[in-house]
């Protein structure tokens, strides 16, 4: 009887230590939005360059229907890379692709405008813990959009 409760008494002890560690977080990931810190580098619409008050953060959201947006914003002004979370293929270095269809704009809290475009958006998984660049680069039959970020490696924050 006492070896029996040792051996539980052990059990239970050791349990934590061999439990299964959680699943790896994905990226993008499912519906919300979540907020990566960092710095823009770049971000540019036809000749326009917004680069120098590019705000200091990206947003990531992912829609119901698995629509991806990369979020960039300027002096109140959003500019977002759309594209089908289903197109998502391995890119060169660990990193990932999205093809992208449309270029959406707005103001304050609000997407009022989109075009549609083509192009792709390649970045890391920031739930790595390192810094990941995330590069969109899209083209419309009026004018070309460019937007880059380089995050600190910290944790996305949920929106």
């Amino acid at each position: 009887m006492r070896t029996a409760r040792l051996a539980l008494a052990l059990t239970l002890i050791a349990a934590p230590a061999f439990a299964a560690s959680p699943a790896p977080q994905t990226f993008p990931g499912g519906p919300g939005a979540i907020v990566l810190a960092g710095k823009c580098t770049k971000l540019v619409v036809g000749k326009l360059d917004a680069s120098k008050n590019c705000k200091a953060e990206l947003a990531s959201v992912t829609a119901p229907n698995g629509t991806v947006t990369f979020i960039f914003t300027s002096e109140g002004k959003m500019l977002g890379f759309a594209g089908d979370g289903k197109t998502i293929k391995p890119a060169a270095n660990g990193n990932v692709r999205l093809s992208l269809n449309q270029v959406v704009s707005g103001a304050g809290k609000t997407m009022t405008g989109e075009v549609k475009a083509a192009g792709t958006c390649t970045f890391g998984n920031p739930y790595a813990g390192k810094a990941i660049v995330i590069e969109c680069s899209a083209e419309s039959k009026d004018s070309k959009f460019t937007g880059s970020f380089r995050t600190v490696g910290d944790q996305p924050s949920k929106k």
